[in-house]
């Protein structure tokens, strides 16, 4: 709806900006003085101790003199509060007592039949949810209790169930007058090209109704409770529903967002619900569909820098190099995108479920900027051994900034992607002299690759050498597990697929159930780790005479521990001599670095590759 400039002033002038503001913010008395219409307050926008928030009723303005906030009465609605422009001005005319123009009678027609529409939808979630508590939802509360979910949040999220019937929604809508064209434009009944009767779209399917930002149920998203050729079916596209332009959760979710300046995207609905239940409440999830630049604004509109959380597969890794790739163009001073890719095989419910709350949060915590992630991919992807191929590198990594829109954050990036290529190729500008700082530096960061940087991934190496034989060990030989279940668990090991194969086997053995190979394995691929197993077959062995009985089997176990553990303290090590190089390169401080490598490369699994 477009609203006059006239019409916008005389809300603005009949509310004072402070009545608006003033429902989030506490007041300074000390500097605020209500008769001149002069307020300080700490501001809502960022963390501060002392009030630089000022808002001036006689301006109707407000401005933060720490972190720049500034706008009117209809600005600190939208950002504050998460409003649409609409909206706002609709809160504010309700606090003036104003009516809102009326629209032409074209407009006013069609939102007329979206208000019947958005009624009807109503009464299909209504129907849905009486369908979840009925004897018909047996197997839908079943499988929602399966997967861990109070009750609270299927009332919260107003979880349903579709029967396993052709037209069970649409006799239940016909009964309460409703035409059969408006439920098909509420795109809850379909009609079959042949002409043959009408039938509910959604069947036997656990349902998750979707609601725009006021909480108006717009579509809905169903989950196959038996066999279907689509795992998920949404809601097709209507006059309330575009999936391009709607975050699942966004009701619910806006507000915690917008106070806590993050917002958390995932794929779906499980993953938005097992968060929440987590207690992320500001989690969003697109609909069926890959990012859009549309789903961007908004969730830009929510938090400066979202945090896209994607599944550990392969589909989940193509759909956050598409959403970077998209996010380049619409880059703009402040805003960002960060990335947290899951250990392969998990998604949000799943990881939440078997780590809890804390590692998913800490995850979040180290989460990869925009640049570092497509950096990340760029570099570890690309060969660099000869000239030609660095200079292929070079030119694919400095098209990344040139499709950037805005200037200043295009220069920024080039100028961050040039730094980082001079570290990459070893130059930096240092001194080509042998002897001093200078040439310490110049050896150190001779060839291709930094060798500080082979160093790292060499001890990874080794580290991830030594995890697979001791995981191989304990699948061969199970019977040792009673007497070295401890010290497994208490092992240094990276975050991954190996990591959930270790602790897998813990929480098998320590159920007391009685394991050889071939039941231990059974246990884990049920577990749902089957790939991770068949992995770690082709991954190398150990000699025969290591697991010939299990006296030897312990020492072989006893040996790995060892190396596990040595690599890891030589992984602390080369990180403190690389710190340490950098404050003060000097040749010491080189011949250090330069003897824990050599330690590295003389582990198993350390050594060249080439």
């Amino acid at each position: 709806m477009r609203f006059s400039a006239a019409f916008l002033d005389e809300l603005r002038a009949r509310v004072p900006i402070s009545q608006v503001v003033g429902r989030a913010v506490q007041w300074d008395r000390r500097k605020s003085n209500p008769g001149r219409g002069d307020f300080w307050a700490c501001c809502p926008f960022h963390a501060e101790k002392t009030p630089s928030f000022h808002v001036d009723d006689r301006k109707g303005y407000y401005y933060c003199f720490g972190c720049h906030a500034k706008g009117d009465h209809i600005r600190f609605l939208t950002d504050k509060e998460g409003l649409s422009f609409t909206d706002a001005v609709a809160e504010l005319a309700a606090l003036a007592g104003m009516a809102l123009p009326e629209p032409d009678p074209a407009a006013q027609k069609k939102a007329q039949e979206a208000a019947t529409l958005a009624d009807i939808m109503e009464m299909a979630a209504g129907f849905y949810e009486n369908q979840l508590a009925a004897a018909a939802g047996a197997a839908a509360r079943a499988y929602v209790a399966g997967r861990g979910l109070s009750p609270e949040a299927m009332e919260r999220f107003r979880l349903g169930f579709a029967p396993d019937r052709r037209d069970a929604l649409l006799q239940h809508l016909k009964r309460r007058g409703v035409e059969m064209a408006l439920m098909e434009r509420a795109g809850l009944v379909a009609a079959p090209e042949d002409g043959g009767a009408p039938y509910d779209r959604f069947r036997n399917r656990l349902m998750f109704p979707i609601r725009d930002r006021r909480g108006r149920v717009i579509a809905f998203g169903g989950r196959a409770l038996g066999e279907a050729r689509a795992k998920y079916l949404n809601s097709p596209q209507t006059e309330l529903f575009d999936k391009s332009r709607v975050l699942y959760n966004l009701d619910l979710a806006g507000q915690p967002a917008f106070e806590a300046g993050a917002v958390i995207a995932v794929e779906g609905y499980m993953d938005v619900i097992a968060l929440s239940e987590a207690g992320l409440a500001n989690v969003v999830a697109p609909l069926g569909t890959a990012l859009t630049e549309q789903h961007l604004h908004l969730l830009w509109r929510m938090a400066p820098t979202p945090v896209l959380c994607f599944d550990g597969d392969a589909a989940g890794q193509r759909a956050a190099e598409r959403a970077a790739e998209l996010a380049l163009e619409h880059l703009r001073p402040g805003h960002s995108l960060s990335f947290v890719l899951l250990p392969d095989g998990l998604d949000p419910d799943d990881f939440v479920r078997e780590n809890g709350a804390a590692a998913f949060q800490a995850l979040l915590n180290d989460a990869d900027g925009l640049l570092d992630f497509l950096w990340r991919r760029l570099v570890g992807q690309a060969p660099r051994a000869t000239p030609e191929e660095r200079a292929a590198l070079e030119r694919r990594a400095l098209e990344l900034p040139r499709r950037i829109a805005d200037e200043t954050v295009r220069r920024h990036y080039t100028a961050e992607i040039r730094a980082r290529l001079r570290a990459l190729w070893g130059r930096g500008g240092y001194s080509g002299r042998r002897n001093g700082p200078g040439g310490a530096r110049r050896r150190m960061a001779a060839g291709p690759v930094s060798r500080q940087l082979r160093a790292r991934v060499k001890a990874e190496e080794a580290g991830t050498f030594h995890a697979r034989e001791i995981l191989r060990l304990t699948l061969g030989r199970p019977d040792i597990l009673p007497d070295v279940l401890e010290e497994l668990a208490g092992l240094p090991m990276r975050r991954g697929e190996l990591d959930r194969l270790r602790r897998k086997i813990i929480d098998i053995a320590a159920s007391g159930a009685e394991l050889d190979s071939a039941r231990l394995r059974a246990h884990l691929e049920d577990a749902g780790l089957r790939g991770a197993l068949e992995r770690l077959a082709g991954s190398g062995g150990l000699e025969q005479e290591q697991v010939a009985d299990t006296q030897r089997a312990k020492e072989a176990f006893a040996a790995l521990a060892g190396a596990i553990r040595r690599t890891a303290v030589l992984e602390r090590e080369l990180m403190a001599a690389q710190e340490a190089f950098k404050d003060n390169p000097t040749d010491e401080n080189l011949a250090r670095i330069e003897a824990i490598r050599r330690e590295i490369d003389a582990a198993p699994g350390g050594g060249d590759s080439a």
